[in-house]
């Protein structure tokens, strides 16, 4: 077996409101056991020896953070989309070009580049929505799961834990218009065909799950919907949605049902509390209480939702009616959760006009272990034992927290203040270097691939 141990400057504790003082963490193959505050306790001669093995991590340390939305292949728009007027539909289409170029190879080294990426960023686990299941004119592979392959090794290469979010994407439009064009390698035909090959993907890896996703009920006939919802039932799997992200969207969805996009999620069984309603920018006050009673999860991306300029959705009245928050960078343009964390915070201070929304545990919650259960991770995002061995340490002493008190440090904070990442017990970064990726190169390589003209 494999013993660890780390000695946390500081470490933020389960239930605390502010982070501990030298906390020494112990683990044993990839599983916390030991967590012992030493501020205020006599260190017997026995435990001299256990601190001189420990690893020592100057700074705050963090359980790993959760990545609960992700489309990979948008890393290669960063930098590419933001230039001129548009909107997220204008957006779309430069999206669907990417789309379009890409295979299975070249899958493998751009997610392989942002999950490392990701790790820099202290992100210990990714839920990746996918839908990019076929060849670009909607001819299965020789492996109908070829590409959902590429991407669990691309999580493998990288160092972190993945749930590949098997999405059905069935039509155009809630009108049901067909796929057409780039869109037609989203496709299975109808939600049993969906079903049948998602079934046939079982990866042996520890590090990988399947779960299941809705893309939207603009992909997914309303009749169609409880075959997608009853197979991550029956499975036990974690289930996600894109819901109102656009007024476009709720429009669609009441010239057509006559309700809102929660009104028919909430008809066919699919909100609950393995489901995650990914943006919710757009709900109304009777969708917010459909959604809090069921318990389903809301994952918040503020960055997309900024970037795209899709709206500010109403964190707060969220998070009061019942609805568990986490956190995604959805399109990459960012790739960082502590401003996503933030962000919840200082976007609700510009709708409302007032300050002091959330506290930063809540934020801290979010990042971590709601973030986790969220993609079926139930086991991580908290430094307690028994718990997954998932640390994540950031400086103190950078030009962004230096005199930053450790309680504000995940307010300051960036990503590039990242400096040691621990995944199941085993390091992926150390010194702010990933051991294995080098991560800009592999990014501009893979990125040029998909992008050349």
């Amino acid at each position: 077996m494999t013993a660890t141990r780390w000695l946390a400057e500081y470490a933020w504790l389960p239930d605390h409101a502010e982070p501990t003082p030298d906390v020494l963490i112990e683990a044993e193959d990839g599983r916390i056991t030991a967590v012992t505050p030493l501020v205020g306790t006599d260190t017997p001669a026995a435990g001299v020896e256990v601190l001189r093995d420990a690893v020592r991590l100057p700074g705050l340390t963090l359980p790993g953070l959760a990545n609960a939305h992700s489309h990979a292949f948008h890393r290669a728009l960063r930098g590419r989309t933001h230039g001129g007027r548009g909107d997220f539909w204008s957006w779309r289409d430069v999206m669907y070009t990417v789309a379009a170029r890409l295979d299975p190879d070249s899958y493998l080294a751009l997610a392989r580049a942002a999950y490392a990426e990701m790790a820099l960023a202290g992100i210990t686990c990714v839920g990746e929505f996918h839908y990019l299941h076929h060849g670009p004119d909607g001819t299965p592979y020789a492996d109908p799961n070829a590409m959902s392959a590429a991407l669990v090794e691309a999580a493998a290469h990288a160092g972190i834990r993945i749930t590949l979010l098997d999405t059905a994407y069935l039509t155009a439009g809630v009108d049901g218009a067909p796929l057409a064009g780039p869109q037609r390698r989203f496709g299975d035909g109808d939600a049993l065909r969906w079903a049948e090959r998602v079934s046939a993907f079982t990866p042996g890896d520890d590090h990988a799950r399947v779960g299941a996703a809705i893309h939207s009920v603009r992909a997914v006939p309303a009749e169609q919907l409880a075959t997608v919802a009853g197979w991550a039932d029956r499975q036990g799997r974690p289930l996600h949605v894109h819901l109102s992200e656009q007024p476009a969207e709720n429009d669609a969805c009441r010239a057509v049902h006559g309700c809102t996009p929660t009104r028919l999620l909430a008809d066919h069984g699919v909100l609950g509390r393995h489901t995650t309603a990914v943006h919710a920018t757009h709900p109304t006050s009777a969708d917010l209480t459909l959604l809090g009673d069921s318990r389903t999860g809301i994952c918040l991306c503020p960055t997309t939702e900024r970037d795209l300029a899709d709206g500010i959705g109403p964190a707060r009245r969220m998070a009061e009616a019942g609805s568990p928050l986490s956190l995604g960078s959805d399109s990459h343009a960012v790739v960082d959760l502590f401003e996503e964390a933030r962000a919840v915070e200082l976007d609700e201070r510009l709708r409302t006009r007032r300050r002091g929304h959330f506290t930063t545990a809540e934020l801290v919650t979010a990042a971590t272990a709601a973030g986790h259960a969220a993609l079926g991770w139930g086991d991580a995002g908290r430094l307690s034992v028994g718990d997954r061995a998932d640390l994540v340490t950031v400086r103190l002493d950078s030009a962004r927290t230096a005199g930053v008190p450790p309680v504000g440090a995940f307010f300051a904070a960036t990503a590039a203040d990242v400096t040691h990442v621990v995944v199941d017990g085993r390091t992926v970064v150390a010194d702010g270097r990933h051991l294995t990726v080098d991560v800009p190169t592999e990014l501009r390589a893979a990125i040029k691939e998909v992008t050349r003209s």
